[in-house]
């Protein structure tokens, strides 16, 4: 089989991307089942759903600064069969605490071998596409990914339980796996010269590269911590509303998840025409001015919050594949490798502290069934987006 190239690469390796992520926020759209049935504290939940972002964010240096020195595909092909065992393995044997907390963060290893390796595949190879445009729908359908993450997960819960609804999408990563064996070619790469393992000093003395590495942080303290909590917010907003029986709180989960394909596309689009810099700072904070509004309007009628839910995915994403594309831009090409894991491995390490800091906010404001404890979860949330712009503000300048 001919490797694919061009367009038809950026797409294989995006719908790769999802097969990897079906399973990935399983936990999520669980939690309030979890919680019960494990009997843990809100903060011990947010916990398990954090760690798997510690795991990437731990191992995604070593495996992207690999990438400047060995062909990326070797990488993803690791990664994507990790993924692949760790979510069975939850499946299979996690039944408590410490076991889930293995587990997913062992599934978190797995995502830092296949999404930012995934990325440099297309990187390194000659795109007849425009490269943003490339970078920009492929980190556009990680949302395409976790959205699919809630409904399959939810259905397949509905139907089978969640043994064997985890076990099913676990598949997913193997799915990925073939895509990436057989539908990309080897490619002979040498080490850039002068270019040592894990050096990232050059990173940190870029600027402008920092700027974005900042922006991408605050962007996913935010957006992991949403995403983790959304169910069990959907599920409070129902009970003061009102709203008996199944409120199809994953299913919104995962609309509001894939609305940030387009959004992300267009959040680029906007950027590449009006300046990259001055339309993240509008983004980065409207979104978090929509964070803070959402921990006052659970007590709306139920069809209206998940509007509002809505309308926020959409700031939410728009930001994200102009501040990946930022960091790539702004990153020479022998350092490419190492920008990104840093970019990838700071932005992780905000995505592991955003659902434990919102559980932790949860537990102390008395609860998931007290309306100021998701204030202040909320106001949290918004709390960690507004550092976003800040960065681009002091350093993002030309």
């Amino acid at each position: 089989m001919k490797p694919l190239s061009g367009r038809g690469l950026v797409l294989a390796m995006s719908i790769g991307e999802i097969g990897t992520l079906l399973p990935n926020l399983s936990f999520a759209a669980l939690t309030p089942q979890f919680i019960a049935e494990w009997q843990i504290s809100n903060a011990q939940a947010g916990w398990i759903a954090g760690i798997s972002a510690f795991g990437y964010m731990a191992s995604v240096p070593i495996l992207m600064s690999l990438t400047d020195r060995i062909d990326a595909r070797r990488v993803f092909l690791a990664g994507a069969a990790l993924t692949a065992f760790a979510h069975l393995g939850f499946a299979v044997s996690a039944g408590g605490f410490w076991t889930g907390f293995f587990w997913r963060g062992l599934s978190g290893i797995g995502l830092a071998g296949t999404y930012m390796p995934g990325l440099k595949i297309l990187t390194d190879r000659d795109l007849a596409a425009d490269k943003s445009r490339a970078v920009s729908f492929y980190t556009a359908t990680y949302s395409v990914g976790v959205s699919l993450s809630y409904l399959f997960t939810g259905l397949l819960t509905a139907a089978y339980g969640w043994h064997v609804g985890i076990g099913l999408l676990a598949m997913g990563p193997l799915a990925a796996l073939l895509i990436a064996l057989f539908g990309t070619g080897p490619k002979a790469q040498m080490p850039a010269e002068g270019h040592r393992l894990l050096n990232f000093r050059p990173v940190f003395a870029n600027r402008r590269a920092l700027a974005y590495i900042l922006a991408y942080a605050a962007h996913g303290f935010e957006l992991t911590a949403v995403r983790a909590w959304l169910v069990a917010f959907l599920g409070f907003a129902a009970l003061r509303a009102g709203v008996g029986g199944n409120h199809g709180a994953t299913a919104v989960a995962a609309l509001f998840s894939v609305i940030g394909l387009p959004a992300n596309v267009l959040g680029n689009e906007l950027a590449m025409r009006f300046g990259r810099r001055r339309v993240l700072i509008a983004i980065m904070l409207a979104s978090a001015a929509f964070s803070a509004g959402l921990g006052f309007v659970a007590g709306l009628p139920y069809a209206i919050v998940v509007g509002l839910i809505l309308l926020y995915g959409v700031t939410l994403t728009a930001d994200s594949g102009a501040i990946t594309s930022g960091a790539v831009a702004a990153a020479p090409a022998e350092a490419q490798g190492a920008t990104i894991a840093v970019h990838s491995s700071v932005g992780f390490a905000a995505a592991f502290l955003g659902p434990l800091a919102v559980g932790i906010a949860l537990d102390a404001g008395g609860g998931q069934a007290v309306a100021l404890a998701w204030t202040i979860a909320f106001l949290v949330m918004a709390l960690g987006a507004a550092l976003g712009p800040v960065a681009l503000w002091l350093l993002g300048r030309d």
